[in-house]
């Protein structure tokens, strides 16, 4: 689940200067990577196989 100190934690390690995109993008990849490991946790995952499939499709 994604925390106000998760949050404050990844402002934190910005390097100076730091602009608003900088700051909402890493919000946003911290969301995705906390959502990933908790479908991880539910056994929400496709196999190395499955994936290979679906980038034939989306690849092409």
């Amino acid at each position: 689940m994604l925390t106000k100190e998760n949050i404050i934690s990844t402002i934190n390690n910005l390097e100076e200067p730091i602009e608003l995109d900088d700051i909402l993008d890493k919000i946003l990849l911290l969301e995705k990577i906390e959502k990933g490991m908790e479908q991880s946790e539910r056994g929400q995952v496709i196999s190395d196989e499955d994936l290979d499939k679906r980038l034939e499709t989306w690849l092409v």
